[in-house]
Order: C-alpha cells, then sequence, then structure tokens
C-alpha cells in the first residue's frame, strides 16, 4: 500500500485511532511528533495553503477554547505566525503521501485518496476521541 508520514499530538486517542485504522489498511505509517516538529513557514504552508485560513487551527487547542484565538478573524501571514510559534494550534493530522499533503482526517476523502479498509468507519474520525469516553487530554 502506501506510506504515510503522519504528524500527531503524542498521546494524542484520535490520532492514535487514525493511525490504527491508516495501518489496518495495509498503509506503512510513519508517525512524526507535531509539536516538537522543527516547522518552517515554507514546510506547514505545503500542508495548508489550500484551505481557508479558519480550518488551519485545531478548534480543542485551550486557546481557542478560551477565546484567545479567533480563527476566523486571523489573517493568513498571522494565522502562520501562531501556529509556527504554538503547534498546539495545528489541525491534526498532518498527513503526507505520494507527493500529497493533507490536514485533518475526513474518513471519505482519505479513503478516495490512498484507501481504507471496507469496515472503516466514515463518521467524524477528526475530533478528540477523550471526548466521547469522558476523559480529558492535557492540552488538547
Amino acid at each position: 500500500m502506501a506510506r504515510v508520514v503522519f504528524y500527531e499530538k503524542p498521546g494524542c486517542a484520535g490520532n492514535a485511532r487514525q493511525r490504527a485504522l491508516l495501518r489496518k489498511a495495509g498503509h506503512d505509517v510513519e508517525v512524526r511528533d507535531l509539536l516538537r516538529w522543527p516547522w518552517t513557514a515554507e514546510r506547514l504552508m505545503a500542508f495548508l495553503q489550500p484551505l481557508p485560513t479558519a480550518q488551519w487551527f485545531n478548534r480543542a487547542s485551550p486557546r481557542i477554547k478560551s477565546g484567545e484565538i479567533d480563527p476566523d478573524a486571523v489573517d493568513r501571514p498571522w494565522a502562520l505566525s501562531l501556529l509556527l510559534a504554538d503547534p498546539l494550534l495545528i489541525r491534526r493530522p498532518l498527513m503526507e503521501c505520494e507527493g500529497r499533503h493533507c490536514v485533518g482526517f475526513d474518513a471519505a476523502a482519505v479513503d478516495a485518496w490512498i484507501g481504507l479498509s471496507a469496515d472503516a468507519p466514515r463518521s467524524d474520525l477528526e475530533g478528540c476521541a477523550a471526548r466521547s469516553t469522558g476523559a480529558t487530554c492535557a492540552g488538547s
């Protein structure tokens, strides 16, 4: 199958679930720490460029949930500077495969792109998995 570079927040249950779906489909998944990766503006923009700026952000980030940052009210240069300074704000996962970059985990889009197993859920797999169990993730 495909080799997928998968940038995740270590310990994130949602990212673990997404990664498991990719592996179940037979993909070789290379996991990288989204928070510690040495991002540059050019490298990060390879993922973000096609999306509206507000879709660049992890809506579960404490800084967004508290209202400190409003993703709908920032322009692209300011948004990029925020994400580079605080990678916890980056919507995840970031995935790279076959020269294509992807932000978030829309199961139907991932299936169309590289394929998922036939029994993979097609529901929203991007939200925080901990919320559905009543648990919490440190720092979202």
